[in-house]
């Protein structure tokens, strides 16, 4: 590895450490995270797509749980992730009670379910995916947890699907590191703000 690979990644890993201090010393994390994914449900783009992919949040992220059963209200094919062998699979949830506490204490599709037909989805079929993230800049640069599995699925989105990035404001830091092969959100919502990113142009 490079002198400038190894700053760079020396660097995201600081980033890294700060943002989960910050995140996890948040107050009022239910009620921002209800404003957050409000903001989110708002926008044109969430409005129009047909089928959305909500990450199921962990740990201190910004929490989605709360607001599936209003998504699935809405009439919309949501869809949720799940981590096999390193790969991020995809499950249609039609109701909160197909989940259940998995490893780790993470929210996940019951292992059951999993290889019903009716539940798989291929990402191509996604109209909006909602990412999460550890750190991001308001250009829409990110860092996840460096285990590389949104990066994989999104190489095989399709390059109009939307990608919206949930944050607490404490997260945001002036610049993250990209490499050539990291992908730039195309918005990330904050409960202050809307910050439309340079996507992957």
């Amino acid at each position: 590895m490079s002198t400038e690979l190894l700053d760079s990644a020396n660097f995201k890993q600081q980033i890294r450490e700060q943002a989960h201090t910050n995140r996890n010393a948040q107050e009022n994390k239910d009620e921002l995270s209800r404003e957050i994914v409000a903001r989110c449900m708002g926008l044109p783009e969430y409005q129009s797509a047909k089928t959305v992919l909500f990450y199921l949040d962990v740990r201190s992220e910004v929490r989605t749980r709360n607001d599936l059963t209003t998504a699935l209200a809405s009439g919309k094919k949501i869809v949720v992730p799940y981590c096999v062998d390193g790969e991020l699979e995809l499950f249609h949830l039609t109701s909160p009670d197909e989940l259940s506490i998995g490893m780790y204490r993470i929210l996940e599709p019951k292992p059951e379910l999993r290889t019903v037909d009716a539940h798989k989805v291929d990402v191509k079929e996604i109209d909006l995916i909602i990412v999460p993230g550890v750190a991001f800049d308001r250009e829409g640069g990110r860092t996840g947890h460096g285990k590389g599995y949104y990066d994989k699925l999104l190489e095989h989105a399709r390059p109009d699907t939307p990608l919206v990035a949930l944050a607490f404001e404490c997260q945001l830091f002036d610049k993250i590191p990209m490499q050539e092969h990291d992908v730039f959100m195309d918005k990330v919502i904050t409960e202050k703000a809307v910050y439309n990113g340079r996507g992957r142009c």
